[in-house]
């Protein structure tokens, strides 16, 4: 791909957003494209929205299961990008027609509390640099069609990652918790829509240690000269499958003693 077709793609990927809208399957526009060619769509969508006014509040990193990297066929984590108007408090409402499919994952977020970057990144760096943890849910939805209708061809993983790696929108709990304090592989929760269980899962599913998660992305944006900077929120990646959220939907995810998380959707 071009760098016009980059950015005449995060054009169109950002209409979606706006109009709700949805567009055709990137891989079957541009069956050229690859990995590059998606983070750098991705980066003019980056570029759009602080021109608009957003700010970046940090990153989400995504695919860390093994179960999810093997339904895409790749081996490694994918992340996107958090901005300013993606934050919603515990408990809120969203509003209808704010995203078009919406979907949810129960993760363990982390929020800085100094800058950490670099290609030696190591997990002790991470602790060092983490403010606190807190339970969080990351709100997903797509931009991109998830099925061709006349082929019936899947979104492929240039596909997600292209469209922000389908990130959407963020809601953290108000506990908060000293990394030193806990064992992130244990920390579970079990995620329910309506009061019925829809999924469950421990914080061991994201690449065996959540930490490990925020070392493979500060690693990544070395390799663009970027770091993860202080105070922002970093999503490490969900533990369950993602949950379907109709209208009317009410989303609980408990995390026992590390807290809580609540989301509705009009």
């Amino acid at each position: 791909m071009t760098p016009q077709d980059h950015a005449k793609t995060a054009t169109d990927l950002l209409i979606a957003e706006r109009t709700g809208e949805q567009i055709e399957l990137l891989t079957l526009r541009h069956p050229e494209m690859g990995i590059d060619d998606a983070y750098a769509i991705q980066n003019e969508i980056w570029r759009a929205k602080l021109e608009l006014g957003h700010k970046v509040i940090g990153w989400k990193i995504g695919l860390t299961s093994k179960a999810m990297q093997a339904a895409l066929n790749i081996d490694i984590p994918d992340s996107g990008i958090l901005f300013d108007d993606m934050l919603f408090e515990t408990g809120a409402t969203v509003p209808a027609g704010r995203f078009i499919q919406p979907r949810v994952e129960a993760e363990i977020a982390f929020v800085m509390g100094s800058q950490v970057g670099g290609a030696d990144v190591t997990q002790a760096d991470i602790i060092a640099a983490t403010d606190y943890v807190t339970p969080s849910i990351e709100i997903l939805d797509t931009r991109i069609q998830r099925i061709d209708a006349a082929t019936g061809q899947s979104r492929k993983i240039f596909d997600t990652i292209s469209d922000n790696a389908a990130n959407a929108g963020v809601v953290l709990g108000k506990e908060r918790h000293k990394l030193e304090d806990v064992d992130l592989r244990w920390i579970g929760a079990i995620t329910s829509r309506g009061g019925e269980v829809e999924e469950t899962g421990l914080g061991a599913g994201v690449l065996n240690d959540p930490i490990e998660s925020v070392v493979w992305l500060a690693r990544r944006m070395a390799q663009y000269g970027q770091s993860i900077e202080p105070g922002q929120i970093i999503l490490s990646g969900s533990f369950i499958r993602p949950i379907e959220c109709p209208s009317g939907a009410k989303i609980h995810a408990d995390f026992g003693n590390f807290g809580s998380v609540d989301i509705a959707f009009e």
